[in-house]
């Protein structure tokens, strides 16, 4: 019963190390959305009449919670998957849209 226990704890560590962190794939991912959505939803607010732009920042607020909401999972999922610590801290450390589309287009 012992070994069995062991073998089981073995290949749940050996699982867990195939995969990447999920904190830093949640920093990631969360990090590219809101720089690349800011980066083009800016631009179109900007275009904007003045007296219209506050109500442009809420809708696009409303709806990049929404997409991120729907998103975020299954960008985190396949962050761990790849398991890629170079394009995960890449994309972590983007301070602008142009850097973290950089981190995804290596």
């Amino acid at each position: 019963m012992v070994v069995e226990g062991m073998r089981w704890l073995i290949a749940l560590s050996l699982f867990a190390a195939c995969k990447g962190n999920p904190e830093k794939c949640d920093q990631a991912c969360r990090n590219y959305a809101q720089l690349v959505f800011w980066d083009k939803s800016n631009a179109e607010i900007e275009k904007l009449p003045a007296d219209q732009r506050d109500a442009a920042r809420k809708q696009k607020m409303a709806e990049f919670q929404k997409n991120l909401a729907e998103g975020v999972d299954l960008c985190q999922s396949k962050c761990m998957s790849a398991n890629n610590d170079t394009d995960t801290e890449c994309l972590i450390a983007a301070k602008t849209a142009a850097q973290a589309r950089e981190c995804v287009t290596k």
